[in-house]
Order: structure tokens, then sequence, then C-alpha cells
């Protein structure tokens, strides 16, 4: 029915999923205390029992100062049970787990610190999110703190592959810690870790070694990118099709081509409404909630939806890599799905349609008229600090 391959069982490396179509990487606001919750089993567990092949946990940090704030998940033996109740959970209703890892570098407002160091990203400068835990300006890493970071994310993926992990997707994109050596925009470094392009992937291209030593060549590790950070002297569209050739280059499993950045440009992946209006509501703060009335539409610009709004861009990537390419970005609807596999893309990551109906597979499956009704107002995304964690305001 429709554009062959969708709902058929498919191979990502050698893992085998029961369709094309992931839940992508999004942070749900529902580990409190950096602890794996009943409601985040139960979140994922509904769009697995809607037929989704492979649900992506985030945010799976690889220590406890990557995170960017202190109600987010890091890998350590003190959340194992509770992990891998989850993943045995899920992998029940046939639905396979990975895990996107990343670390925040420094973009982090976490005053919750274990290591008695600021958060730190490639070169010394100011950073906006830090006034809001009172450090303005981030250090830069120095040697031994890259070697620091490059060994918790081996000690990561050991500890991933050992709870039962399907598979791991790093994240290299999007203003977090490695993308922030990538981009020239945050990257003024002098050393062998800053300068040209070969540098810049220096320890992007280490982390994905020690990863892929950890867990064998059979693991699936897949990358998300930005192909642009869409923001002015960072990685723009070509420098981004060079990142990607990069990690196809080094053995990465699949590409994600997304773009934007959370730390500069964060509608630009989003598109849709303003998430200015959901961060304004989230405030209890007076001062606060006016300063972001006055400062939103700067903060956040507007980019009008479009179905499948990365498709061209991403066509790019897709023509230069040989790995797989899972598609991400603007779809919501069976036709969505069509216009990307008919593309000639792998897979698929879907994020806010499965936000708003965790059945969406099998009913997509099923209508090739199918719409999930996501309105893009993108209220489920400031929902990551309510205390119940993210929704869709359209469901209830």
């Amino acid at each position: 029915m429709g554009t062959p391959g969708i709902f058929e069982p498919a191979r990502l490396g050698s893992l085998k999923l029961r369709n094309r179509l992931i839940k992508a990487a999004t942070f749900e606001g529902m580990t409190p205390g950096g602890v794996p919750s009943q409601s985040l089993q139960d979140f994922h567990l509904d769009i697995a029992m809607g037929g989704i092949g492979m649900t992506t946990l985030s945010y799976c940090t690889t220590e406890a100062d990557g995170r960017i704030m202190d109600t987010m998940m890091w890998l350590h033996d003190g959340i194992e049970s509770e992990l891998t109740k989850l993943i045995k959970a899920i992998q029940k209703t046939g639905t396979k787990v990975s895990g996107q890892v990343t670390h925040c570098g420094h973009f982090s407002q976490n005053k919750n610190l274990h290591r008695g160091q600021p958060p730190k990203g490639p070169s010394k400068m100011f950073v906006p999110i830090g006034l809001t835990a009172g450090r303005p300006i981030a250090p830069a890493m120095t040697l031994d703190d890259i070697d620091h970071l490059v060994r918790t994310y081996r000690d990561a993926a050991s500890f991933m592959k050992r709870l039962g992990f399907d598979a791991i997707e790093i994240h290299f994109g999007h203003g977090y810690g490695l993308s922030q050596f990538i981009s020239p925009k945050t990257n003024k470094r002098t050393d062998e870790y800053g300068g040209s392009h070969e540098n810049r992937m220096r320890l992007p291209l280490k982390v994905l070694s020690a990863m892929r030593k950890e867990v064998g060549e059979d693991f699936p590790i897949l990358g998300k990118i930005s192909m642009t950070d869409a923001v002015k002297g960072g990685v723009d569209y070509a420098l981004g099709l060079r990142v990607a050739k990069s990690l196809d280059q080094a053995g990465i499993d699949g590409l994600i081509p997304s773009a934007g950045t959370s730390s500069y440009n964060t509608m630009y992946m989003f598109r849709g409404d303003s998430i200015a209006h959901g961060m304004i509501a989230m405030q209890s703060n007076p001062l606060t909630k006016l300063a972001l009335k006055i400062m939103g539409p700067a903060m956040w610009k507007k980019y009008p939806y479009e179905p499948t709004y990365f498709l061209e861009a991403a066509k790019q990537v897709k023509a230069e890599v040989t790995c797989p390419v899972i598609y991400i970005g603007g779809c919501s609807t069976r036709a969505d799905l069509d216009r990307v596999f008919e593309a000639g893309f792998d897979f698929v990551q879907l994020g806010r349609a499965l936000i708003k109906d965790p059945n969406f597979v099998n009913k997509a499956e099923n209508d090739p008229d199918y719409d999930s009704g996501c309105t893009h107002c993108n209220f489920c995304v400031p929902l990551i600090q309510h205390p119940d964690g993210i929704r869709c305001v359209l469901n209830e």
C-alpha cells in the first residue's frame, strides 16, 4: 500500500527494524533528578505500541556536568535498574531502543555541578544561557579536558551496550558540545583542535572512534548533524556537507541531517509558531515574563512551517554519502512520508507528530490520507520545563 518499504522490515547496519520509522530524540522532561521515571517509560511505550520501528531516548549525557539542566539524565550506574527496566519494556513490544548521547559543552544553565569546574567549550567566549547561572563567560577546554570528554563518551558506549540498547545516536549538531568544536563560530582554537575543517572534526571523530571500539563493528552508531547552524559565522550548507562526508568516511552507520542550533537559532529546526509564547507561559517571575515578551521576537525568529522542510538540503547529503540517511524535518502526514521515501531516503525520524498521536505509524500504514493533526504550534517544546514533562496541548 503506497510507497514500498516504509512499513516493511529493514536493516540499519546489523540491526533489523520492523519498519523504517524511528522516534526522533527529544528531551521529554521526565527524568527528575536525572532518573528515568515511570512517565518516561509510559511515554515511549505508547509510541512503541503505536508501531514505531525504533524509539530514541534523550537527553543521555555522558557525565553529570554534561547536562544543560540537572533534570536531564546522565549515564551512570545509579540509574541502571530504572533504565534497564524501561529498555526491556519497550523491546517487548517489538520496538528497538536507541539512545542519543550528547554533552552540553559550554551551553549550560546547570548549577548542580559535580566536578567543581564551570562548563567549558572549545574557546573562551560569552555564553548567554550561562547568565541564568551566573556564568556568562565560559572558559576554553584544555587538552586534558578534551581527553576526559572522549573517555566519558567511551564509557557511555560501554554502559549503553551493557544495559541492552540496540543502537547509539551521537549528537554532533544543534550547538551542543561536539557541535561547538565543529562550528567555526564557537571554535576559535589555534591548536590541533581548531582552524581547518580537519582539525575542527578531530574531537568528533575521536569520540566516534572511541565509542566504536567499545561497542564493536556490528553495533549501530548513528550521527545527527546540523547541515547549517543558520547563524552568521557558523556551519553553512557547504560545510555541513563536508561534516557529513567526514563522518561517513569514518564509518558512521547512519546520518540524520538536521539544521539550526539550540544556542543561536532554535526555530530554524522547528519551523511553525514561535516557542516564545510557551516559554513565557512557563515563567513564574514577572520580570522574566516581561523580558521574554520584549526579547522573544529577536531570540526566536519566525520560520513558516512547510511539509518536509529539510528535504532539498538533505537530498544533497544523501547524494554524497554511502551510509544510510535518516530524514528528519516536517513529516506529520502519510503524504509527507511518501514524499520522503520517493526521494530515496532510507529511514525517517518523527518527533512532534508522535507527541500529537503516538499511534501515528499504525494509522499511517492503513490510511494513505492520514494526518496526525499536529499544527506545529510548538507548545510541546517549552513543556520540557513542566513538572509533568511534555505533552500535546491539542490532546487536552
